[in-house]
């Protein structure tokens, strides 16, 4: 049973992050060089992305959710009272 509904973008905008921190630790550990400016559209660019995969989730649950509970009480209005 699930503790929580799944939300895509929060996954999406926490995997950029750690992908930022991953590019970082690396050029800290000396393993490669990184311009400061790299990591600007990376993480604006992920943001973004996370905000429209999270508005998409956001419409097609309501819709999901309008469909039923109209089904519902179409099921609920054909049942003798």
């Amino acid at each position: 049973m699930l503790r929580h509904e799944f939300q895509p973008g929060r996954l999406l905008a926490g995997a950029f992050l750690v992908l930022a921190g991953v590019i970082y630790a690396g050029d800290a550990g000396g393993l490669w060089e990184t311009p400061w400016f790299v990591l600007i559209p990376i993480v604006t660019g992920g943001l973004c992305l996370a905000g429209a995969v999270g508005v998409v989730t956001g419409t097609v649950r309501r819709r999901r959710r309008a469909l039923r509970a109209k089904a519902d009480a179409g099921r609920s209005a054909g049942l003798p009272g």
